[in-house]
């Protein structure tokens, strides 16, 4: 099997995937992925074009991480006020 070396608009093109197919189940694993495309990318604006994408992932990877803490929050406290 032949790999064939992505060129900088087909990493900015999966970089766009990610972000907008990522699901809270993913976003882990679909923004290492983002990060590792960017790091490849050979001049800095490549990765300013790339930017908006990595910057919405980021956060929500973020904001899906606070709701999940909350949650486990009020459950801790649901627990400790009912046990």
């Amino acid at each position: 099997m032949m790999l064939r070396m992505l060129s900088a608009d087909d990493k900015i093109a999966e970089i766009k995937r990610l972000y907008y197919e990522t699901t809270r189940q993913t976003i882990q694993q679909d923004l290492a992925k983002a990060l590792d495309l960017l790091k490849s990318m050979a001049s800095e604006e490549e990765r300013e074009r790339a930017a908006v994408y990595m910057d919405g992932l980021s956060q929500m990877r973020s904001e899906w991480g606070l709701a999940r803490k909350k949650k486990a929050t009020a459950r801790l406290r649901k627990k400790k006020n009912h046990g």
